[in-house]
């Protein structure tokens, strides 16, 4: 059971954990500004293991027509946070190598990409796109929780030893204090 969040943190070499790293960094980072801290630590697990309870359940079928890599590192969530943020996205087109494509499309655009990433499961950044995109539509309500159960679990124990770490920046869960913050 374990293993159902504890894969996220699994990397065979140090290429795959540069990638996984510049991931981390950059869809995680942007998601955590639009959520906060807390959700995003919450929902990050919830990917997690929801990604990996979907590869499990789709892991039989494939692998009698494909070869399926045991997924690994944090790319499925990443996928998943992307799949949240371009669902969710008020902008319809975007450029992307110089041509107007859909919003919702670059994730799948990503996922051709990760294919190419060394160690890098493609059943695994699937079913990570998958929850995200399903999250994103709706379908995954029961994950959401209001703002003010944000605010209140910003003041517990994990999280505000967080906030003391320096270096560390700390998103708060409602988002009239992310704006508050973000002008100062």
């Amino acid at each position: 059971v374990h293993r159902l969040i504890t894969y996220i943190f699994v990397y065979e070499d140090l290429l795959s954990l540069a990638c996984g790293a510049v991931i981390i960094w950059y869809f995680a980072g942007s998601f955590e500004k639009n959520v906060g801290t807390v959700k995003h630590c919450i929902l990050t697990a919830a990917f997690s293991v929801l990604s990996a309870l979907l590869f499990l359940l789709l892991e039989p079928l494939v692998s009698r027509l494909l070869e399926v890599g045991d997924a690994k590192g944090f790319m499925p969530v990443a996928f998943a946070t992307l799949g949240v943020s371009t669902t969710r996205s008020h902008m319809k087109r975007t450029l992307l190598l110089g041509c107007r494509v859909p919003v919702v499309l670059l994730p799948w655009f990503g996922l051709c990409v990760a294919w190419f990433v060394p160690h890098s499961s493609l059943l695994g950044n699937l079913c990570g796109l998958l929850v995200g995109e399903a999250y994103g539509l709706g379908y995954c309500f029961c994950l959401d929780f209001p703002e003010s159960l944000g605010s209140k679990l910003d003041q517990v124990f994990p999280f505000t030893l967080l906030k003391r770490i320096p270096g560390l920046k700390y998103i708060p869960g409602s988002s009239a204090e992310r704006r508050t913050s973000e002008n100062s």
